[in-house]
C-alpha cells in the first residue's frame, strides 16, 4: 500500500528543498518544522549519511477544519514532506493524506484529505517540472 506521493528532480539538493518550500507556500502551506536528519544523525550517532530533510507542512485553514471534525487529528499533524538524496537524483515525497486520515475512520475528513491530496499533487508536479 502506497502511503506517499512522490516525484524526483535533478535539481541540487538545497535548490530542491527551497523549491519544495516555495511550492508548498503557493498551495497555502507553511513549514512549521524542518528536521535535518543528516545533521541529527551526524551529531547524535557520528554517522555520515545522505542529505535528508523532513518538512512539517501545515495549511492552517484545512488543519482547522480537520480539527473541528476530529480533535485527535492533531496527533497526525503536521503533514510531513520529505526531501532526500536518492539514486535517481533528489526525491520529494509527501504523506498521502487519504492514507493518513483513513486511520481515523471518520468520513467527515474525506473531503479535507482530498483537498490536501490535490494540493500536494500540484506541489510535486511543480517540483517534477524542475527536473
Amino acid at each position: 500500500m502506497a502511503y506517499t506521493l512522490t516525484t524526483t528532480t535533478d535539481e541540487p539538493f538545497d535548490d530542491a528543498v527551497a523549491a519544495t518550500t516555495d511550492a508548498l507556500e503557493e498551495e497555502g502551506f507553511g513549514v512549521l518544522s524542518d528536521i535535518d536528519v543528516r545533521e541529527t544523525l551526524e551529531q547524535k550517532l557520528d554517522i555520515d549519511t545522505r542529505q535528508y530533510r523532513i518538512l512539517g507542512a501545515c495549511n492552517p485553514q484545512l488543519a482547522h477544519e480537520g480539527l473541528d471534525e476530529e480533535p485527535e487529528l492533531g496527533a497526525l499533524l503536521p503533514c510531513n514532506v520529505i526531501v532526500y538524496e536518492s539514486d535517481d537524483g533528489v526525491t520529494v515525497s509527501a504523506v498521502d493524506p487519504g492514507q493518513l486520515v483513513g486511520i481515523t475512520d471518520n468520513p467527515a475528513l474525506d473531503s479535507i484529505a482530498e483537498e490536501v491530496h490535490e494540493r500536494f499533487e500540484r506541489v510535486l508536479a511543480t517540483i517534477g517540472e524542475g527536473a
